[in-house]
């Protein structure tokens, strides 16, 4: 992975690389300020905006550790960047929409059983914003 030196906003050649990964690691921070452990997830791209739910809704240990710690680290497309979890309101339907329609047009080819587990009403629940930091 290439370690990203900028704290400022993500690069659009990051945005593109990141948004493009099939997957990313995510870990969130410990109090000590040491990392967890990666965990492997789906991510989607929405404009300028990188989104990630939780395939098991708001109850699975790495969202829980992420909401509570606020912030983290992802790698994905050979980005390495620290980041903030910034929970997205359910009720927003226009970025609720746009991160259900990101996720349809990545990851349908993997059939509805699966990509049903991050779209709809109970996934907003679960719906984080990453934020460089």
């Amino acid at each position: 992975m290439s370690q990203s030196t900028s704290a400022g906003p993500f690069t659009p050649d990051e945005l593109e690389r990141i948004g493009g990964a099939e997957e990313l690691q995510v870990s969130s921070t410990r109090p000590d300020g040491t990392d967890r452990p990666f965990v492997t997830i789906w991510g989607v791209r929405v404009g300028d905006h990188l989104y990630i739910r939780s395939a098991y809704g708001t109850g699975n240990p790495w969202f829980r550790r992420a909401v509570s710690s606020g912030i983290g680290r992802i790698q994905a497309g050979g980005v390495d960047r620290e980041v903030s979890f910034t929970r997205i309101d359910p009720g927003d339907a226009v970025v609720q929409q746009a991160v259900d329609a990101a996720f349809h047009a990545k990851y349908d080819r993997h059939g509805p059983a699966i990509v049903g587990t991050v779209v709809g009403p109970v996934s907003h629940e679960a719906t984080l914003r990453l934020d460089p930091r």
